[in-house]
């Protein structure tokens, strides 16, 4: 198959696959796939925005009114999550990019907009001015004290607040993911390129103490998850702040994941494991990357475009060769081998509704889409 001719194919199977499980899956929030049937989530969880936002990328090229009514639904359903959930965290930037921001940015729909600025402003709450970083979680158990916590995935939570600077004309917010941004290149990015997930800081202070190794396999490991998030969220600093240093950590991140690939290009789910430490593939790694690279392939000079842009098709077309089961009646999943969190042994080689996302959107960038959710 010649060029991106597979890019068509596989668009036109992920859209009849779509159809048929957006039927079976609804309004509501899936998560990992098990034996071939997407598990769903309670609508706080962090992935809720993934599936509405999968609907919106193949509605925006279909047209399809089913799909615009199930992500309606699954945006008014996370309403209650604003209002009536204790624990809402910094993922909130994912939830409610793929919902709220999605349809404001397709169908400038009022109510989307006021939602993802309230959004905004609870997500800019949890900013600790002597860190200079956005808190990750709240205690999972009672006494349980994260405040200090900050981990690798919340660049891209990011863009919600350059979404609402620029909608509002208000900076603070983009002041806010810059401080953060900055935090990131001093204390998450090692010489090499790979990152921690997450680092503790002195919540009173905002002195580092340690790096934790999170969904990684150690402190100094390189979860391959958290270097895709590094890859994509740096490229989208860099395109809402046009300063060099995130453009230069980018790069940095970029380089070392392409290097680490295997010869499928689809990543291991940690890149630094020991001796007899099964290496489970992390498709969804693969897929976020790749759509990092491709937009930053679209931000450097001709030159330097071709390793990312060539990087990123290839690990999409593995995907699609090699993990895809677009055509399986008993899989809702779209792409297989993801890997959620193997230390606490929770969904490993099965099929994650943010690698299918993600998927989706690395195919529509190839179809010429240029405007991101993000």
């Amino acid at each position: 198959m010649n060029n991106l001719e597979w890019v068509d194919e596989a668009w036109s199977k992920v859209n009849s696959k779509i159809d048929r499980t957006s039927k079976k899956i609804g309004a509501n929030f899936p998560h990992a796939s098990v034996n071939g049937t997407y598990q769903l989530e309670e609508p706080f969880w962090w992935t809720a925005g993934f599936w509405p936002g999968l609907l919106w990328l193949v509605y925006r090229d279909s047209k399809d009114e089913s799909l615009k009514k199930i992500a309606e639904q699954c945006e008014e359903k996370l309403d209650k999550v604003i209002t009536d959930y204790y624990r809402l965290d910094h993922d909130m930037g994912f939830m409610w990019t793929l919902t709220s921001v999605a349809r404001y940015k397709l169908l400038g729909e009022e109510d989307s907009k006021r939602r993802a600025l309230l959004v905004a402003n609870l997500l800019m709450g949890r900013f600790n001015a002597q860190g200079n970083y956005i808190r990750a979680w709240n205690p999972w158990h009672e006494g349980e004290d994260n405040s200090g916590w900050a981990i690798i995935d919340c660049l891209m939570n990011l863009p919600l607040l350059f979404w609402a600077s620029e909608v509002t004309g208000d900076p603070r917010y983009g002041h806010v993911a810059k401080k953060h941004g900055e935090t990131v290149l001093s204390n998450f990015i090692r010489k090499d390129g790979s990152v921690h997930h997450i680092i503790r800081f002195d919540p009173e202070s905002g002195e580092r103490i340690e790096a934790i190794g999170g969904q990684g396999f150690a402190p100094e490991s390189a979860w391959s998850r958290g270097a895709s998030w590094a890859v994509y969220g740096l490229s989208l600093l860099y395109k809402h702040t046009k300063e060099d240093k995130y453009l230069q950590a980018a790069k940095s991140v970029s380089h070392f994941f392409i290097a680490n690939l295997p010869e499928d290009y689809v990543p291991h789910w940690d890149f630094r494991l020991p001796e007899g430490v099964t290496k489970y593939r992390d498709s969804s790694a693969g897929a976020i990357a790749a759509c990092g690279l491709l937009l930053l392939a679209n931000q450097v000079a001709p030159t330097e475009a071709e390793i990312y842009e060539n990087a990123g098709v290839k690990i999409l077309k593995s995907l699609y060769e090699n993990y895809g089961d677009l055509e399986n009646p008993n899989q809702d999943g779209l792409i297989l081998s993801g890997t959620s969190h193997y230390p606490e042994g929770k969904n490993i080689d099965v099929p994650l509704i943010y690698g299918d996302y993600y998927f989706v959107e690395g195919l529509s960038i190839l179809k010429g889409h240029e405007e991101l959710f993000w």
